[in-house]
């Protein structure tokens, strides 16, 4: 069992949010349909992600449904990150949840991108996997090519620890991954 973001096994959103001066994670919800297949239209984010393209309602819907059943399974814990208008900016999650270890993927609606709030969720998720769920190893992979992820990985406190020409997951193109980390702190 997971400690703390958990009860009875499953996995919980933390109450209250994870929040900092400028973002709030918030779990997605089906108000949140059109939103996403907005968001999710900019090409930039089915890149890197596997995130279909076009991207429908449907889409929208079976991710939402996804995200449930692996929050239910404490598989995966996803969020939406929103502004102070309430203005859904990104998504971020802590996913394949095993062993101690888990992957942390993020992406940026596009009005958004260029002011750290990638970083910012990746820093609030992050102490709180390996606090309260009790992680010892967070990792982000990222395509050499996607300059950005690898820049929010390296602003939110990842090393670089290796690297894989293997996708780290099915649907994503193919080339070279560098893989980087964060570690529970030693003692805890």
């Amino acid at each position: 069992m997971l400690a703390g973001g958990t009860l009875g096994g499953v996995l919980r959103h933390p109450d209250p949010p994870l929040a900092d001066e400028v973002i709030t994670l918030r779990a997605k919800a089906r108000h949140d349909v059109d939103t996403l297949v907005a968001i999710c239209q900019d090409p930039a984010i089915s890149r890197w992600t596997r995130v279909p393209s076009p991207y429908t309602r449907e889409d929208a819907l079976a991710w939402i449904a996804l995200c449930e059943l692996e929050l239910q399974t404490s598989r995966s814990i996803d969020w939406l990150a929103v502004d102070a208008t309430g203005e859904v900016v990104a998504s971020v999650a802590i996913q394949g949840i095993a062993d101690h270890r888990a992957e942390v993927g993020y992406w940026v609606a596009a009005p958004a991108r260029g002011r750290g709030l990638a970083a910012r969720a990746v820093r609030l998720v992050s102490p709180w996997a390996l606090g309260e769920l009790g992680l010892r190893q967070l990792e982000i992979m990222a395509h050499e090519d996607n300059a950005a992820s690898l820049a929010v990985a390296r602003a939110a406190g990842y090393t670089e620890t290796g690297e894989t020409h293997v996708p780290p997951r099915e649907g994503l193109p193919e080339g070279r991954y560098v893989v980087l980390t964060l570690n529970q702190p030693q003692g805890v």
